[in-house]
């Protein structure tokens, strides 16, 4: 007996094999027949296997048997593979009702005889399917190995030959595939010009990403400022920037007084004529104590401790808007007041 050549292709992620006709005693040669894998890597558990083939014979069928093997005629069931599961999937069409049919596995031979007593007739000669589910593949690769089908008119699945069909299958490792992608992380501030808001407050000093140039403070009126903090990141925890200041608002011996907010109660920043030193932020939702705290116009002092003013929990671009507010009373000593303010940002990887 003579085989044609086996063909082997890669589709869609998954192996597709041709057949070899067999032309056993009184039964029909399938064509097209061809295998597809839903999971083709060595013992890989719940597999589907799918049969497909053309030129069915049309005639009562009351058996299909199917043989996994090393050989074409004969041989062992494949290392490593198990089919005690396998069962005949809803979706063949090689026969019209595949829940009316009862499956027997024998393991140790690799064969599964698939039975229905009151035979049925393949609704057509082209296109049927044949779905084995619930297998374990085996548990070697890049080895030849076959399914030996064939169809009967007696459930004895041995006299009665209609149909037959060898296909080759293989078992693959699978491709690991790898790749990386690198922490990132930007951090910006930028200025904000005079008439701007900034949560609830409206500025009269213009800013630069690198100064707050309070100017000449007054009793009539506080000095309001603000900046824009954008941070991009692809860490999966999101990030959090703190701030501070490196000292109190001072000018010598001097000092503008802190306002008496605080970063986990801010409050309403006192009225022109009293001094105070503050910011606040837009961020509706922080990350530590009440998340939207800072809300409706609310100042903190800063302190020279990191203080949270920008949340996320999440890989983000964003900008939230910082503000400044300092407020002097007629008493306040003349001088030149200064501090440094200082952001932090922290991703979370």
């Amino acid at each position: 007996m003579k085989f044609s050549k086996i063909t082997l292709a890669v589709l869609a992620g998954v192996l597709v094999f041709a057949g070899l006709p067999v032309m056993g005693v009184n039964a029909a040669s399938l064509t097209s027949g061809g295998a597809t894998l839903s999971d083709s890597r060595i013992s890989q558990t719940g597999v589907s296997y799918t049969l497909q083939f053309s030129n069915v014979t049309t005639s009562t069928t009351r058996c299909i048997r199917v043989q996994f093997s090393d050989a074409t005629t004969g041989g062992s069931k494949p290392t490593g593979m198990t089919i005690t599961s396998l069962a005949l999937g809803g979706t063949s069409n090689y026969v019209p009702t595949p829940a009316s049919w009862s499956v027997a596995n024998t393991d140790a031979t690799g064969v599964s005889q698939i039975t229905f007593a009151a035979g049925e007739t393949p609704a057509s000669a082209t296109g049927r399917t044949v779905v084995l589910n619930t297998i374990t593949n085996g548990s070697v690769a890049a080895t030849s190995y076959f399914v030996q089908f064939s169809t009967f008119s007696n459930t004895d699945c041995s006299t009665g030959p209609i149909d037959s069909q060898v296909i080759a299958f293989i078992y693959t490792n699978g491709q690991l595939v790898t790749a990386t992608v690198d922490p990132t992380l930007s951090f910006t501030i930028a200025g904000v010009a005079t008439a701007q808001t900034v949560n609830g407050a409206t500025t009269n000093v213009t800013t630069t990403g690198t100064t707050v140039p309070l100017g000449a403070l007054t009793t009539g009126s506080n000095r309001i400022a603000a900046q824009d903090l954008t941070v991009g990141t692809n860490a999966q925890g999101g990030y959090t920037v703190t701030v501070r200041y490196t000292g109190t608002f001072t000018s010598g011996a001097n000092t503008i007084a802190d306002f008496s907010g605080t970063n986990a109660t801010p409050a309403t920043f006192t009225a022109a004529g009293t001094p105070g030193f503050g910011y606040t932020t837009n961020d509706a939702t922080l990350g530590t104590g009440s998340a939207g705290r800072f809300s409706s116009n609310n100042w903190a002092a800063f302190t020279t401790s990191p203080l949270e003013v920008a949340y996320n929990a999440a890989p983000v671009s964003e900008t939230t808007r910082v503000g400044y507010q300092a407020g002097i009373a007629s008493t306040t000593s003349a001088g030149s007041y200064s501090t440094t303010v200082v952001y932090v940002v922290t991703p979370t990887y």
